[in-house]
């Protein structure tokens, strides 16, 4: 049995709760949140859990096996290295630090410690998510080409980061874990329409080796809500819909290998040709599978889906579109 205890029961800390309590071979004995209020409320629904509003009850508990983070990102590094220092397992809410630096620092600390860093990317416990690696693994959508995002929607705005550092992630996230490949450079541009100056729409490009090219739209400002991600090859584009209730992924044949003039005049008439094929999705919830991964990788001494490498290439890319942003879209480089 491993035990846990949690930091932050803020707006994901409740879902980090109930999946975590669902499991077999896991349980939370201690949750810590700043506002006594938030855990009255935790303790209401599991009445075993003991609640603290101080950290180190968590850090100094010789019984705690490890230390799921669920709070804001400016927080992360001060109290992973902490819950390392102090020999404990350690899942981050996503993004995983502030900065590069940061992140690179608490994957040697885990090395030396010997103990699991993991980062809370969820979308690569969907479903789709695991339908589009097996898609690109199997060779189904040939030489990828091209990777799109847009993830808009009203709000909910952030105090201490800019949209791309709150929405960008998910959606990164899943890019590194298709890919497999390094970036080698970003540019980015942003605005800022509220009263805080932080950019609360942002459009990133990621340029990758072999002409391959991803798009990032992430907006705070938009009347509707999407959440749809676009990878492309050469032989099929498979487009993920999250706002789909049933159809979430369909796969499309891509029309640029017409040869004859019929075929090319047939495109330009019909806009598109081919089949469209709609695959059967796995309907486990990706947050469990996360936590049961997290917690597989502590009993078997195995590296998780959802890597502190991963969370690092992410935190790469973001830093860099930072920059971009504040260089009005200055191409910048990522050192690897």
């Amino acid at each position: 049995m491993i035990r846990i205890a949690q930091i932050g029961y803020g707006y994901w800390g409740p879902n980090l709760l109930r999946n975590f309590m669902s499991l077999e071979n896991a349980r939370v004995d201690l949750l810590i949140d700043s506002q006594q209020s938030r855990l009255n409320q935790a303790a209401g629904l599991f009445p075993s859990i003991t609640t603290s509003t101080d950290a180190n009850d968590a850090f100094n508990n010789a019984s705690i096996d490890a230390i799921v983070i669920a709070t804001p990102v400016f927080t992360h590094y001060e109290l992973a290295k902490q819950a390392l220092l102090a020999g404990k397992h350690v899942l981050l809410e996503k993004p995983m630090t502030a900065n590069v630096a940061q992140a690179k620092e608490l994957i040697d600390l885990a090395l030396q410690k010997g103990k699991l860093l993991m980062v809370d990317h969820t979308f690569l416990y969907t479903g789709a998510v695991e339908k589009m690696k097996a898609l690109s693994e199997e060779g189904t959508l040939g030489d990828l080409k091209y990777f799109d995002s847009t993830r808009i929607n009203l709000g909910l705005i952030q105090q201490d980061v800019n949209v791309l550092w709150d929405l960008a992630p998910h959606d990164i996230s899943v890019l590194d874990y298709l890919i497999n490949e390094l970036p080698i450079s970003v540019n980015a541009t942003g605005v800022s329409h509220i009263h805080n100056g932080i950019e609360n729409v942002a459009y990133l490009t990621v340029n990758y080796q072999n002409n391959f090219i991803a798009h990032f739209n992430c907006s705070w400002s938009s009347p509707v809500k999407i959440r749809m991600m676009l990878l492309g090859g050469s032989e099929k584009m498979v487009v993920f819909n999250d706002m789909e209730p049933t159809e979430k992924i369909k796969v499309y044949d891509t029309a640029h290998n017409v040869s004859t003039l019929e075929e090319k005049q047939k495109v330009m008439i019909d806009y598109r040709v081919g089949d469209v094929f709609v695959p059967k999705l796995a309907l486990a919830e990706p947050l469990k599978k996360l936590a049961q991964d997290f917690i597989h990788c502590i009993e078997n001494n195995s590296e998780p889906r959802a890597s502190a490498i991963g969370g690092l290439n992410t935190i790469r890319i973001l830093e860099a579109a930072q920059q971009s942003i504040k260089q009005n879209g200055k191409e910048i480089k990522i050192e690897n």
